[in-house]
């Protein structure tokens, strides 16, 4: 048999049924990058101390941001299982119960970040960005409420397949945080010129519009009436939200160390000084149009490998881990191609400040070193996502993450002197050695009998 055949016959079907799901979850992956781009695209030649002030802020929110959009994935696991049957008005019950424990989520985080924001002028910052940093930090911190509510909401369509929902949802989203975001920032027309400020405006406004779109659309499309029945009658159980919290806490705490490895090098990059961390941001907006496109085919693989698991079929969880794999790696191809490709040209698209476009110029080979890992490590703990596997993934992420790459990151950038560039060196190790962990796992709890 070649490979051609091999490939044919035991996975097209899978590819075919992956780009399907995936392509609109990847729409709108690229849609929150769009944003990413544009605010700091925007904020970038306002004001070069903003761009620093906005890499720390943003790093920091996204840490938990990530960490609560991985609770919420908890639900893909118990949704995506009960496909096969008719089971409408259960999963439109599930849903209930995903709002009002990822509200609760929501509440917990609010918490953390305020404490947070008392401590921000005594971690080594720069003196200059505080005045920017912690208005806009706070606003950014109003948003979380309506983060928490969108990850239900979003899960809960992508669970039942219906990832184009939020591929618009997303996009429309997003269209209007990038349009208040030029208004305000700049202060076209009547609005006001706020700068960074002006940035944070616009996301809570957009974060407030999604959450109520997904709300509207819920309740009045007819397709969704089997399942509105079901969130109406159910009644909240305490039983309910704990399988909810016992799948979602693994996962977010693994996705948070993850995201964790990148936000908290932004402060050991703030005592580098405001042109590291500018340079920082950029690097990271590239960064995250990488990860985007990876995870919106992750999510396909969850919901194929939670699809499966509800059938009991062993062969095509594997198969759908496997041909899910063989595309973020094409994906990863790629990306690294073309980030290789125009590598002298990002710096200068973000900022006018010449300083900024040097450091940039220095972390495109850390960053193209760790895209095998960030595909493998993607792709795997969907996987493991899928077939509600997540325990395990706390202890990698925690040894991947905490244990390897800061340390790492520390190690390169201030023992030996290397600056940003040791600091981004820590990502490959981490990211690379939490993927074949993860695949190895997966390996030996699907391994064919």
């Amino acid at each position: 048999m070649t490979l051609s055949t091999f490939v044919s016959t035991r996975y097209f079907s899978h590819y075919r049924a992956l780009i399907k799901l995936g392509v609109p979850i990847m729409i709108g992956q690229i849609g929150i990058l769009a944003l990413g781009f544009a605010d700091t695209l925007m904020v970038g030649h306002h004001s070069t101390n903003e761009l620093a002030a906005a890499s720390f802020v943003n790093n920091i929110f996204v840490l938990v941001i990530i960490a609560t959009i991985g609770f919420s994935l908890g639900l893909i696991s118990v949704v995506s299982g009960l496909l096969s049957g008719s089971h409408d008005k259960e999963i439109g019950g599930w849903l209930k119960h995903s709002l009002v424990v990822n509200s609760l989520v929501g509440v917990l985080s609010m918490i953390c970040m305020g404490i947070f924001y008392f401590f921000i002028p005594h971690i080594g910052q720069p003196v200059e960005l505080l005045p920017l940093i912690k208005p806009f930090f706070f606003v950014l911190w109003l948003s979380m409420p309506f983060v928490a509510c969108f990850n239900a909401f979003k899960q809960w369509a992508d669970s039942i397949m219906d990832t184009r929902l939020s591929m618009w949802i997303l996009i429309g989203g997003n269209l209007l945080n990038i349009l208040g975001s030029y208004l305000l920032i700049y202060g076209v027309g009547p609005f006001p010129e706020m700068g960074l400020l002006g940035a944070g405006f616009a996301t809570l406004f957009s974060r407030m519009a999604m959450c109520v779109a997904f709300a509207i659309y819920f309740s009045r499309v007819a397709r969704y009436r089997s399942y509105r029945e079901g969130f109406l009658k159910i009644k909240i159980q305490l039983q309910s939200l704990k399988r909810l919290a016992s799948v979602g806490w693994p996962i977010a705490l693994q996705m948070g160390m993850e995201a964790a490895s990148f936000s908290l090098c932004a402060i050991l990059v703030g005592w580098l000084g405001t042109i590291a961390l500018a340079a920082h941001q950029v690097m990271l907006t590239i960064s995250t149009l990488c990860f985007m496109v990876y995870v919106g085919m992750g999510g396909a693989i969850a919901v194929r490998c939670s699809y499966f698991k509800g059938q009991g079929d062993g062969l095509n969880i594997r198969r759908s881990a496997y041909a899910g794999f063989h595309l973020i790696m094409v994906l990863v191809v790629i990306a690294s191609v073309s980030i290789f490709t125009f590598r002298g040209d990002f710096g200068g698209w973000f900022t006018e400040d010449p300083r900024v476009s040097a450091v940039v110029a220095t972390l495109f080979a850390p960053m193209l070193l760790y895209q095998f890992g960030d595909g493998l490590q993607i792709a795997f703990a969907n996987a493991l996502r899928g077939i509600a596997d997540v325990k395990p993934m706390m202890y990698v992420a925690f040894v991947a993450y905490f244990m390897v790459s800061l340390p790492a990151s520390y190690f390169f950038g201030f023992i030996l002197h290397w600056g940003i560039v040791g600091v981004w060196m820590g990502f490959p190790l981490g990211l690379t050695l939490a993927g074949t962990l993860f695949w190895l796992r997966f390996r030996s709890q699907t391994k064919l009998r």
